[in-house]
């Protein structure tokens, strides 16, 4: 059974161990690890039933931990993902050469998004990096609104639950292709 706590620290920690945590964002529960963590990031497919071929997100407090995972950006790229905006847009960016596959799929574009929810850029903060961010149900589900919703559902599959409120999104983030503006959610 997943461990509950409200303490960032914990979390971070659990992060950094390798573990899956849930956490909440600007609308839905999330569930991630890092992306550096090849096991963590088979255990979250698996549990998501996600095929190797979908890519994952990366969410981060600052655009400086997104850009290992990233081409090199143009001023305009930097900007548009810095922009401050009512609803969160996930962004399709190029990815880098050395972007692990397990991150981008069959892409050659990386998802990402700067988190304006407080306890996610925390999380960013205290393990120094981005992190892995799927919304926190099984293929087919309605994602988690709550801890106790994820603890029901996901809570004998993953290690730790950070509890805390959402943000006040009423939707996911929108995704969007960076250089062409095409959006696909």
């Amino acid at each position: 059974m997943a461990l509950l706590t409200n303490s960032p620290r914990l979390a971070a920690r659990c992060l950094i161990d390798g573990g899956l945590l849930a956490y909440p964002t600007e609308a839905v529960f999330g569930l991630g690890c890092l992306p550096r963590h090849a096991p963590s990031i088979s255990r979250l497919r698996h549990i998501k039933q996600r095929p190797d071929e979908q890519g994952l997100i990366l969410v981060a407090d600052h655009i400086d931990r997104l850009q290992p995972y990233l081409q090199k950006l143009t001023p305009r790229q930097r900007s548009l993902i810095q922009a401050k905006r009512q609803r969160a847009i996930t962004w399709l960016v190029p990815s880098a050469d050395d972007c692990p596959h397990s991150l981008r799929g069959q892409h050659k574009s990386l998802a990402v998004r700067l988190i304006s929810h407080p306890q996610v850029a925390e999380l960013c903060r205290l393990t120094g990096s981005a992190l892995i961010s799927t919304s926190a149900n099984r293929r087919g589900q309605a994602p988690a609104r709550s801890a106790s919703q994820v603890m029901m559902t996901l809570g004998g599959n993953i290690d730790c639950i950070l509890a805390g409120p959402t943000g006040n999104a009423r939707t996911v983030s929108e995704i969007r292709d960076i250089d062409t503006g095409t959006i696909y959610r």
